[in-house]
């Protein structure tokens, strides 16, 4: 194997498939990243694998010899990225599995594995749709916060996504908040094959590696498809293919935790408001925040009072309608996580009592719902 390519061309795909290098590998030869040198096609794919999230990128090079070999990640990211700009040789012995990479400054020999052992990534029969990669960048960042991170509730560790011939509705829950996102589908992404509603949960980890690809790799209107069966999940990107389990169990019914009536509601610019939680988050004692929602005057004020350090007070014009809240508590990182995930100018709250959970609702942009459940205020 032998191949001429750009420094940072190679770093940049060297950092893509880092994604998939397990910090504790099953096996030593999946903390090593696999090249593949194509002489027919003047390309090179660098493939990670941790057995549940597979990364394959491919980039262009001069490939003089085809070949492959594995070798360890980390150490090939690390001398890539720091070699300065310009085209690298990188040439292989399959024999003794050892790498010799040569810039203009200097010479490095890197010890590798055979190609031969390293695990294929799935390949996946099953149901095939295309979707808009700005449909799956807005879902994503609306909703992958909310996902759990306890691996005991492994269903609620990933996100939700439902495809429908019109909409495509991505939601996660951690058992405290639910976020739900939905956009529409262009219609000449929708092939003829697809039938009725489509549903899979995937895992949060996978998914944020397919929101770093599409936000640094492709253009925003570019479609990508998606294959899943019962057990995989592939997203074909331009350049890269991910693939990864499907969760196993069945997503909460989740669209039944979301009240149909309030009595109250209020409007407010959303970072007017955001600014101010953060502010009062810096004194907030465990995580609270109290909003004291002011119906006469059209005003909400934000407060804290935490023992032995001090006090915070801000308050903020409001569009209200109410018949008399009170007051009301909220976690500060729920809030403000729900506050960055919204895009729009402004938002409105919708809540039937201080116990009640609380819905954020985006005015504008894309359609997003957040729901947080309130603390309980000791009396």
């Amino acid at each position: 194997m032998k191949f001429l390519v750009e420094q940072k061309n190679l770093s940049k795909t060297l950092s893509e498939v880092y994604g998939a290098i397990s910090p504790k590998p099953t096996h030593p030869i999946l903390a090593n990243v696999l090249l593949v040198a194509d002489e027919g096609n003047q390309e090179i794919k660098l493939t990670s694998f941790d057995l549940s999230l597979g990364i394959c990128s491919s980039l262009a090079a001069i490939v003089e010899v085809g070949g492959g070999l594995t070798l360890p990640a980390k150490l090939l990211k690390d001398i890539i990225s720091r070699l300065p700009d310009g085209e690298i040789t990188i040439e292989g012995d399959k024999d003794t599995a050892i790498a010799t990479i040569l810039s203009g400054f200097g010479k490095y020999e890197v010890w590798g594995m055979a190609a031969n052992e390293y695990p294929d990534l799935p390949n996946t029969d099953g149901e095939n749709v295309r979707l808009s990669s700005e449909s799956i960048l807005d879902g994503l960042r609306g909703t992958l916060f909310a996902a759990s991170n306890d691996i005991t509730k492994q269903v609620l560790t990933g996100v939700h996504l439902k495809i429908q011939p019109d909409t495509l509705e991505f939601a996660a829950t951690d058992g405290y908040r639910l976020a739900i996102v939905k956009t529409e589908r262009i219609k000449s992404e929708i092939k003829e094959t697809e039938t009725g509603e489509i549903e899979v949960t995937i895992p949060a980890k996978a998914l944020q590696e397919v929101e770093r690809a599409i936000a640094h790799n492709c253009d925003s209107k570019y479609p990508l498809d998606l294959i899943f069966n019962k057990e995989q999940v592939i997203f074909k990107l331009e350049t890269q293919r991910l693939t990864s389990r499907v969760l196993e169990g069945k997503y909460p019914d989740y669209p039944q935790f979301l009240p149909n009536n309030f009595t109250n509601q209020f409007t407010i610019n959303r970072k007017n408001f955001l600014s101010a939680v953060e502010r009062i988050a810096i004194l907030a004692a465990k995580n609270t925040v109290k909003c004291n929602i002011n119906y006469k005057n059209q005003e909400i004020s934000l407060s804290v009072d935490a023992q032995d350090v001090g006090s915070g007070k801000e308050t903020l014009p409001a569009q209200i309608i109410s018949d008399g809240l009170g007051i009301i508590a909220f976690n500060t990182k729920y809030l403000i996580d729900g506050l960055k995930a919204v895009l729009s100018t402004e938002i409105q709250l919708l809540l039937n009592t201080p116990s009640s959970p609380v819905i954020l609702k985006a005015l504008g942009g894309v359609e997003m719902v957040y729901l947080i459940m309130p603390i309980q205020l000791k009396m």
